[in-house]
C-alpha cells in the first residue's frame, strides 16, 4: 500500500492501486482452489504450472471468456455486471466477506475522482459513552475499523489493561497483537487472533485505500512485524461479528468470553464490541473479580483519563 497517500493527490491514476489489489486478491483466491475442488477433470500426467486454478478455468466456471476474466483480474473493472461478479464468486468459492471485499475493490477501480480531504474521525458521542458506562457487568468498547479503542467502560478497560499499557493513544488492538511482547500470553489462541486481525484490516483497506491512519498503521506493522507481513500477503478478509475469545488476564487468569459486535450509525467503520460470560461459569466469576479490582485500581483510571484527554487523530485523512 506504499505510495497511496500521494501528497499531490492527482499526479497519478488513483485506480492503479485498486487494480493492483484486485490482481493480488483474485490471484490468491485462484491459488487456493484446486481443479478437484472446483469439479474440473484432471487428466493423468498433466503438468500444471499453478497450484490452483488457471485463469481460463475460472472463466469456464464463471461462464465468461478467458480474455474477459484476464482483463478483469488485471483490474479493468469498467461495467462489470452483477451476474459476472456472482459467477466469479462462485467459481472461486468466495465467502460473504470476500464477495463484499471484491465489490469494494471493483468499485474503487471504477472511480475516476481523486481522493478528497475529510475531517479526522469524530470523537465518540457522550451519549454513547453513557451507554457503555451503564453496562456495568459487561466489558464494552467502541472500536474503529482499524482496531482503535475509541471508548470503553470501566470493566472493558480493566479487561484490556494490557492493551492500555501501551502509551500510544488511542490504544490499538492490531498494534498490541503484533508489537507487544505480552500479546501471545494475553490471547491464548494468538495465531487465530493474529489471522483475524489482519483479515479485518485487509477488509477495511478495501473500503478505503486512502485512509491515512490505516495506511500508516499497516506500514508500521509491515516494517516491524514479520508475522504481520506474512499474513498481509495472503489477502485474506473476514467479517468478525461473533465468536468466543480466549484470554489470559494477568490479574484473574483465564477467561472464555463470547463476544458480539454491533455497527454504529456514526460511520461504516465504528462498532460496539461486548463480551458476555456464560452465567455461573468460571469466566463469570473471573469477571466479577475483575470488576472489583477495577474499582480499586487507580492505574486503570489514570490510563483511561489520559486516553480520554487526547484526540484520536488531529490530522486530516484523504478519502
Amino acid at each position: 500500500m506504499a505510495g497511496r497517500n500521494d501528497p499531490n493527490g492527482t499526479s497519478r491514476d488513483i485506480r492503479d492501486d485498486f487494480r493492483a489489489e484486485i490482481r493480488e486478491f483474485l490471484g490468491t483466491r485462484r491459488a487456493r482452489v484446486t481443479p478437484e475442488q472446483a469439479g474440473l477433470p484432471v487428466y493423468g500426467g498433466e503438468r500444471r504450472r499453478v497450484t490452483g486454478l488457471r485463469r481460463e478455468e475460472v472463466a469456464l466456471l464463471a461462464g465468461i471468456s478467458s480474455e474477459y476474466y484476464t482483463r478483469l483480474e488485471r483490474g479493468n473493472a469498467t461495467g462489470v455486471s452483477d451476474s459476472v461478479i456472482e459467477g466469479i464468486a462462485q467459481a472461486l468459492q468466495l465467502d460473504e466477506a470476500e464477495r463484499v471485499h471484491l465489490l469494494d475493490l471493483l468499485r474503487g477501480a471504477g472511480t475516476t475522482r481523486p481522493p478528497r480531504r475529510r475531517p479526522a474521525q469524530k470523537r465518540v458521542r457522550p451519549t454513547v459513552q453513557r451507554v457503555l458506562d451503564s453496562m456495568r457487568g459487561t466489558p464494552a468498547f467502541i472500536l474503529s475499523g482499524r482496531g482503535d479503542i475509541l471508548a470503553a467502560n470501566r470493566l472493558g478497560r480493566a479487561l484490556f489493561s494490557p492493551v492500555y499499557a501501551d502509551p500510544v493513544r488511542p490504544p490499538n488492538n492490531a498494534r498490541f497483537v503484533f508489537l507487544s511482547p505480552h500479546a501471545t500470553e494475553f490471547f491464548r489462541h494468538w495465531d487465530e487472533v493474529a489471522n483475524d486481525t489482519v483479515a479485518m484490516l485487509r477488509a477495511e483497506a478495501g473500503r478505503d485505500l486512502y485512509d491515512r491512519r490505516l495506511t500508516d498503521l499497516i506500514g508500521e506493522l509491515s516494517t516491524r512485524s514479520a508475522e504481520f507481513r506474512r499474513r498481509w500477503a495472503a489477502h485474506n478478509v473476514r467479517m468478525h461479528t461473533t465468536g468466543v475469545k480466549l484470554l489470559h488476564h494477568p490479574v484473574v487468569g483465564d477467561l472464555d468470553l463470547p463476544f458480539e459486535t454491533f455497527p454504529l450509525p456514526d460511520g461504516p467503520s465504528q462498532f460496539l464490541l461486548t463480551y458476555i460470560a456464560e452465567p455461573h461459569s468460571p469466566s463469570q466469576d473471573a469477571l466479577n473479580l475483575l470488576a472489583s479490582w477495577a474499582v480499586t485500581d487507580d492505574g486503570i483510571e489514570r490510563s483511561a483519563s489520559a486516553n480520554d484527554s487526547q484526540p484520536a487523530d488531529s490530522g486530516e485523512t484523504p478519502d
